[in-house]
């Protein structure tokens, strides 16, 4: 006679699902043993205190210490000289600058002051009376004679520099000179475009005559003048 099982008896029947079942459970109580977090324990702090009572808060003095300054240094001891009393100390005396009415009072002369000399310098064009060139003595414009015998004068004696030809320059050299006192030619200064064209133009003035000197007030002085020499390549 064969056996028959019984359905209900059959442990094997629902293995899957029990297998389906545990496997949740345990990835279930995997994952919750993951991702436990445990926070440690914090002191609960009063957020509902007021600022302003830290702020009225009385703040204890501190008292600085101050650092005495230091003594100031002994004076050095002053030496005295002891006189001895046999040594004789010679005394000052201080006549009185006081006269009296017995003493006879001197007159004084009267001093003679010499008059210095002073060194004026008037402009040709101002000056009261011209320096006279040689040669216009006899000229009702003495003015317009000076500039004119000047003329000639450069005219004259005027040679253009060989080495200033050769190097091609040219341009104008302003020569300021002084006739003095004396009537003699001083102080000459110019300016130019060139050393050599400076040195003809000293060497024409320099050849200047005497002249009369001017006057101002009656009285020789200095006068400066000033005149352009141009030179130009032909």
């Amino acid at each position: 006679m064969e056996l028959k099982k019984n359905p209900k008896a059959d442990v094997g029947r629902n293995s899957s699902l029990y297998f389906v079942v545990g496997l949740a459970a345990v990835l279930g109580l995997v994952y919750g043993a993951m991702e436990w977090k445990k926070y440690d324990k914090v002191n609960d702090y009063d957020i509902s205190m007021n600022v302003e009572d830290q702020l009225d808060e009385e703040v204890p003095m501190t008292e600085q210490i101050k650092t005495p300054p230091p003594p100031p240094p002994p004076a050095a001891p002053e030496v005295i000289e002891v006189v001895e009393d046999e040594e004789e100390v010679e005394e000052t005396v201080i006549e009185s600058t006081e006269t009296s009415q017995e003493e006879e009072v001197v007159e004084i002369e009267e001093v003679e002051v010499e008059e210095v000399e002073e060194d004026i310098s008037v402009p040709f064009a101002v000056i009261e009376d011209v320096p006279v060139f040689p040669g216009c003595e006899s000229a009702s414009d003495k003015k317009a004679c000076f500039q004119e015998k000047m003329q000639a004068h450069i005219r004259k004696n005027f040679r253009y520099p060989e080495i200033a030809q050769e190097m091609g320059v040219q341009g104008r050299v302003n020569v300021i000179f002084v006739i003095q006192k004396d009537g003699s030619i001083g102080n000459i200064r110019m300016r130019g475009p060139d050393k050599n064209l400076e040195a003809e133009a000293l060497r024409i003035i320099e050849k200047l005559p005497k002249m009369t000197p001017g006057k101002q007030r009656g009285r020789a002085v200095k006068v400066p003048f000033s005149i352009p020499i141009t030179f130009k390549l032909q």
